[in-house]
Parts: C-alpha cells; sequence; structure tokens
C-alpha cells in the first residue's frame, strides 16, 4: 500500500513538474519526450485534479486556463489510449447518465457541422448565409448554461472545483468570439478579417468537444450520484424549483419555521402560510436572488420568465462560484464592501440581446445590503427586473383607465 501511495505523490508531483515546464516554455515535444513513460499512465481524473492543486497553490486560474490546450495536446495521446482502455461499459452506467452524456455529445456533433458549414460560408463570401449560421451557433450557448449551472456544480460539491473555474473561462473566450465574429460580419465584412477570428473560436471549441468527452464526462462519471444524473437528464438543473435550503436556515424576517403548509407564520408585519409565501416570490415582477452572510446561495425565485438561468443545484453552493473567474473579483469586491458597510447598494444596467430597438431587452441589476435590527450583516439580496417597457412608458395612466 505504501509504495502505491508513494508512486502516486511521485506521479502527481512529476505532472506538476511537467506543467510547470510548459508554462515556462518548453515546446509540446520537448515535455512528451521528458514524460513519455509517465504520459502512458494518466487519467482523465489526475489531469483535472493536477490544475486543481496548481490552483491552490497558487497559480493564478487564468494562467491554467491559458495553456489549457496546450495541456490537453500533451495528454491527448495518453488520453486516447486511456478511453480505449477503459471505457466504462454501458451495462455500468446509470441509464439517466448515458442519457444526459448522450444529449451533450449529440449537442457537440451538432455544433460541429454548424462550424463545418460556417467555414465554408465564410471561404465563399456568402455573408448573409453565414450570419445565419453564426445564429445557430449561438445555440449551443445552452449547452455551456447546463454544464455552469448543472454539472458544474454536482462536481464542486465532491471537491471539483478545477472544470468550473477553467471551462468557465473557456465558455466565455468563445462567446466573447461569437461577438466578435457577428460584429465583423455585420460591418461590410472582409474575409481576412474574419477566417482568423472565425479559425481561433472554431480551434477553441473544438477543443472544448474534446475536453469534455475525455476528462468532464469521465470525471463525472466517477463522482456523481444516480440522483444527480436523474436531475440532469430531465432538465430540472434549469428553470426548476429550487431545492429546499437546510433546515437550520431561516428567512429573514420569519419568526419560527411552519410547522404545516396552512400555518400561519408571524412576520415583522402580517402572517403569511408557506403556501403564500412561495406564491408571493413567484408572482413577483423581478428575479430575486438570496445569499447569506456566508456567502451561500440560500434561495431564488422560480418566477415564469426568468431573465437569466438559474439551477436547483446552486442551492448551497458559494456565490462566487455562480459567477464566471473573469467577474468574480468583482462580485466579492461587492460583498466585502456590504460586509464592512462601506455601501448598502449596488446596480448594474445591460442591454440584453442586442440594442432595443432591435428587439433588446434594457435589463436593471440591483444588489442590496441585508441587516438586521442591529445592523449586522446578513447576507445580499439580488434584484434583476426587465425594464424595457418601463423605460419606454410617457405621459400618465390613472388606475381606471382602459
Amino acid at each position: 500500500m505504501s509504495e502505491y501511495l508513494n508512486n502516486l505523490a511521485w506521479r502527481k508531483e512529476t505532472l506538476k513538474r511537467m506543467i510547470h515546464q510548459l508554462h515556462a516554455g518548453k515546446s509540446v515535444e520537448e515535455v512528451k519526450q521528458d514524460f513519455a513513460a509517465l504520459l502512458a499512465e494518466i487519467e482523465p481524473t489526475e489531469i483535472a485534479a493536477l490544475e486543481q492543486a496548481l490552483i491552490a497553490e497558487g497559480m493564478p486560474a487564468m494562467e491554467i486556463k491559458r495553456l489549457c490546450d496546450v495541456h490537453v495536446a500533451v495528454f491527448r495521446e495518453a488520453l486516447d489510449v486511456h478511453a480505449a482502455r477503459q471505457r466504462p461499459a454501458e451495462a455500468d452506467i446509470s441509464p439517466s447518465a448515458q442519457a444526459f452524456i448522450a444529449r451533450m455529445k449529440a449537442e457537440n456533433t451538432a455544433a460541429e457541422r454548424t462550424l463545418v458549414a460556417l467555414e465554408q460560408a465564410i471561404q465563399a463570401g456568402h455573408w448573409p448565409e453565414a450570419r445565419t449560421l453564426l445564429q445557430k451557433l449561438h445555440e449551443h450557448e445552452q449547452h455551456y448554461v447546463h454544464k455552469e449551472n448543472g454539472l458544474f456544480p454536482y462536481l464542486e460539491k465532491r471537491g471539483f472545483t478545477g472544470p468550473s473555474t477553467v471551462m468557465w473561462a473557456i465558455h466565455d473566450d468563445i462567446r466573447a468570439g461569437w461577438k466578435q465574429l457577428a460584429a465583423l460580419l455585420d460591418d461590410h465584412p472582409q474575409p481576412d478579417q474574419v477566417m482568423p477570428l472565425f479559425q481561433q473560436v472554431a480551434r477553441t471549441m473544438r477543443e472544448m468537444f474534446y475536453k469534455e468527452e475525455n476528462i468532464l464526462f469521465p470525471i463525472a462519471l466517477r463522482l456523481l450520484t444516480d440522483q444527480e444524473w436523474e436531475a440532469l437528464a430531465s432538465g430540472e438543473t434549469i428553470l426548476e424549483k429550487p431545492a429546499a435550503p437546510p433546515r437550520e436556515a431561516t428567512i429573514p424576517g420569519v419568526q419560527a419555521a411552519a410547522p404545516s403548509a396552512d400555518a400561519l407564520i408571524p412576520l415583522k408585519i402580517g402572517e403569511l402560510t408557506v403556501e403564500q409565501i412561495s406564491l408571493l416570490l413567484t408572482h413577483l415582477p423581478v428575479d430575486v436572488t438570496f445569499v447569506d452572510e456566508h456567502d451561500t446561495v440560500r434561495f431564488y425565485s422560480a418566477t415564469r420568465e426568468r431573465i437569466f438561468d438559474r439551477a436547483p443545484a446552486i442551492i448551497g453552493r458559494k456565490v462566487q462560484q455562480c459567477h464566471p473567474p473573469t467577474s468574480v473579483h468583482r462580485v466579492q469586491r461587492i460583498l466585502d464592501d456590504f460586509r464592512h458597510n462601506r455601501r448598502d447598494v449596488a446596480e448594474f444596467w445591460i442591454q440584453l440581446g442586442g440594442p432595443v430597438e432591435q428587439g433588446g431587452r434594457f435589463i436593471h441589476i440591483r444588489y442590496f445590503a441585508v441587516r438586521d435590527a442591529h445592523g449586522a450583516y446578513r447576507g445580499t439580496l439580488e434584484v434583476t427586473q426587465d425594464v424595457t417597457a418601463i423605460r419606454a412608458l410617457e405621459g400618465e395612466k390613472r388606475l381606471l383607465d382602459d
């Protein structure tokens, strides 16, 4: 047993040294030659664990992301061998896991077909067709959302935060590439400008296909429960009623947990049943999310037309892990300001889906510090509202006017 543990520790340190050499400027071929024997034994989980260990030791996640494709280039041959040798039999995989992974792979296949067609349209200078195909490529956004709001939270609960840190950052690179391509295609497109950008985006997307199917999914198959796979396969991870918070959690302003659904809960003003509270929150004309004083997501409102996706898996998740790595520092600054009483409100506004005159929506986002009667910080309330129609109002309309 000790020999196995020593060998495992040696492999980990050797793998870490390999990554450091890549980051120091060694070529892929040089590293592969130095570590040929070790690479023959590498497993997907070790790559993810390695990247996570480097982040924990202080290497910036963005640096890991910058050379992520180089890492895969080094490990790819070993991953292919490992996949062929140790691919689990279908009988050993739950039907829900098979269904979810099959759907994700089918989405990758569809995106690949769109990439091929888009490249042909760009080469031929068929710009209207290229614009249509790029819009179709945008449908792959939901693929990334399913990972970010569904699969990543489950992996984080098992201690695997590396994929959500690095992959989410790459998702955002792809999204930025789509946006840049759209701008080029809309403004007198030039092939010598469009094609290099397209090739960069296509390469990043294709590398992500490979990472999902040879690293992410094998890790998930080892770590997720049948119940979690069922939730992912059924689509409950997106826009469904969230899981109940832990029993010890309390609702701000509520004196005690309700013993039954029809029992009245005394509030600071008035009394409501659990059902009435749920209905009230569900029918709000705004989306709300509550994060407690420990930065843990405790609640979000499941309104009919949510502006931004939320998933039951985020309940109990640290709010920092619910945002792209590139924006976490902004979220942290707001939380720190609230916690240290430097401010009580932070607000932003964005145009979602393009300019309003072209069918886009104007979204107002506000964060409020939640404090108790003694002024102690108890959490943060996020309120998101589509104010497109409100901003267009003019004159006045009285209550009984038709």
